[in-house]
C-alpha cells in the first residue's frame, strides 16, 4: 500500500465534514453509531470498513437461459467518496458460476469465516507510511444488492 493510499484510508477520520450533507457513508448516522459502539475498532483509522455486494446475471443472454453467474464483491468504504466505488479498489472474493439457489451460504462460508477472523483477530500488516507493523481489523458495514439477491443472501423471503 503506497503512502498515498494509506492517507486515503484515513480520510474519514482526519477530514470529516459534518454539515448535514451525506457525501459518503461516513457522513451517515450508522457510521457514527458504529464509532460510538466499537471504540476499540475506531481508534485506528486504518481498520477497514467494507461493503459486500452481489447479484446474478446471465453472460450468455438468451443463448442459455439456465446459466447464471454470481460475482461477490467486497469494497473498502474507508477510501474517499471519489475512490471507494472505483473498480481498482473493489475485490471480487467469490465467483459462483451457477445459480446458487438456497446454497449461497455454502459458497459464502469461506468468505464469512475470513471476515469474522478479520473482525475478531485481525491480521498483522505493514504500514509503509510509518514503517511499522500493526494489526489490521475489518468489518462489513453494509451489503448492497437487489431484493432477489437480498432474499438469497439473508435467507428471508422478499416476495408478497
Amino acid at each position: 500500500m503506497s503512502t498515498h493510499t494509506t492517507t486515503d484510508m484515513r480520510w474519514h477520520k482526519e477530514k470529516w465534514i459534518d454539515n448535514d450533507v451525506m457525501r459518503h457513508p461516513a457522513d451517515g448516522e450508522a457510521w457514527k453509531e458504529f464509532d460510538r459502539t466499537f471504540l476499540e475498532f475506531t481508534t485506528d483509522p486504518r481498520n477497514v470498513r467494507l461493503g459486500l455486494a452481489t447479484d446474478g446475471f446471465n453472460p450468455y443472454g438468451v443463448l442459455n437461459q439456465y446459466h447464471s453467474t454470481w460475482p461477490i464483491f467486497v469494497f473498502p468504504y474507508n477510501l474517499p467518496p471519489w475512490k471507494c466505488m472505483k473498480k481498482e479498489y473493489m475485490m471480487m472474493t467469490v465467483l459462483i458460476t451457477e445459480h446458487p439457489g438456497r446454497s449461497i451460504d455454502v459458497y459464502l462460508r469461506p468468505l464469512v469465516d475470513e471476515l469474522k477472523d478479520l473482525w475478531t483477530n485481525g491480521v498483522r500488516t505493514y504500514d509503509k507510511s510509518t514503517g511499522k507493523m500493526f494489526t489490521l481489523r475489518a468489518t462489513v458495514m453494509w451489503t448492497v444488492n437487489d431484493f432477489f439477491a437480498y432474499a438469497m443472501v439473508s435467507g428471508w423471503s422478499t416476495k408478497s
